[in-house]
């Protein structure tokens, strides 16, 4: 689908893409979570972009990071120090694993990119205090950006990119849903790139192209596949590579478990209620990942669920290496499947180094098995 070129050109050059955002008079806010309050952020007349790693050698972030933080960190601050982020004019840190805390310190000691905030949400989310203190938070960072911009936020700004993040999120939804109903109708390469893709194109183009996409999909007769349904649970899931082996191997991802998927994207805020409020409610509610907590047995009952939801045949852990909170997930996740009789495996991926070879014979072994 031609319509889906303009995703793989933006994520393969978001320098490029940046330039065009900043040629519009588009301010460029980076941030590296989930997390991050991108509605207040796109609300204040900044462009939110999620940075990722330029996968580039290593070689100044060594100076301020140990070799065991995860090459998301590693990788991203390389690009900062290398001049490869210049496009920025600012950065938000939500503060979640440790490595993203500490990259925090040393980027705002390091970089000068003007707008910098610390985003310190709660890490317990089940609680009345947790929302109150959640909501504190979201009204301290509509006050720094409102110090940036010199002129307030109105309710009116923040309903309008509310209501337009939705719109991102129900076609993303949608497009997932299509895919797990009928896994032949899009490429996993082509998933990939719209995931990615949104998390760093224009907001508004993005939400039209969206739409044209499901249109288009709800339209479309897909061919049948007998390949095994998989899905994918995780952090970030930043090789391409790994869709296209998983469909090598006779398999196709109809859903996943990650901060970029379905975790970025699940759960559309009220409209209805005060604005902040409603940005307190969705933060509160969605799918939590490892570095925070709504129950002991939450993420591994959404897991299980996910995969009956899906029918899934198996389930693969593509874990970030280094990546401390999904690593300490992993066995109490593992076992939840183990119980079901769903059938798992353990990758662990890196930025910087990936043996494609080593890779594809563990799916091939895996998808046998199942």
């Amino acid at each position: 689908m031609k319509e889906i070129d303009p995703f793989h050109i933006a994520i393969k050059d978001p320098a490029a893409l940046a330039a065009g955002i900043r040629e519009k008079s588009g301010k460029i806010i980076g941030y590296m979570c989930s997390y991050a309050p991108e509605e207040l952020i796109h609300a204040a007349g900044f462009h939110p972009m999620r940075l990722f790693s330029s996968k580039s050698e290593i070689s100044l972030a060594e100076n301020h990071l140990q070799a065991y933080c995860c090459s998301l960190v590693r990788g991203v601050l390389e690009d900062s120090l290398a001049g490869r982020l210049d496009y920025l004019d600012g950065t938000v840190f939500p503060h979640t694993c440790d490595s993203i805390q500490r990259l925090s310190d040393i980027w705002r000691l390091n970089t000068n990119y003007g707008f910098f905030a610390d985003v310190v949400m709660p890490a317990k989310l089940n609680t009345e205090s947790a929302r109150n203190y959640m909501t504190e938070v979201l009204k301290k960072f509509k006050t720094d950006l409102e110090k940036a911009i010199d002129h307030p936020i109105t309710p009116a700004d923040l309903e309008a990119s509310i209501c337009l993040f939705n719109r991102i999120r129900k076609n993303l939804a949608r497009i997932y849903e299509l895919k797990s109903q009928s896994p032949g109708i899009i490429k996993g390469i082509d998933l990939f790139a719209i995931v990615k893709g949104a998390m760093i194109m224009d907001r508004e183009e993005l939400a039209q192209r969206l739409e044209t996409i499901v249109l288009l999909l709800e339209k479309k007769d897909p061919p049948p596949s007998s390949a095994k349904r998989i899905i994918l649970s995780g952090s970030i899931c930043d090789m391409v590579d790994i869709y296209s082996l998983i469909e090598a191997c006779g398999g196709t991802v109809v859903a996943d478990d990650l901060c970029t998927g379905n975790r970025w994207f699940e759960g559309l805020i009220p409209v209805d209620i005060d604005p902040l409020e409603a940005l307190t409610a969705r933060y509160s509610d969605r799918a939590i990942c490892p570095a925070k907590h709504s129950g002991n047995t939450v993420r591994g009952e959404a897991l299980l669920a996910l995969a009956k939801t899906h029918r899934a045949d198996g389930v693969i852990f593509a874990l970030l290496k280094f990546c401390d909170p999904h690593a300490f997930d992993y066995p109490y996740m593992k076992e939840f499947l183990d119980k079901a009789a769903i059938k798992s495996l353990h990758l662990e991926l890196d930025d910087q180094q990936q043996g494609q070879g080593q890779l594809s014979t563990r799916l091939e072994t895996f998808m046998h098995m199942i």
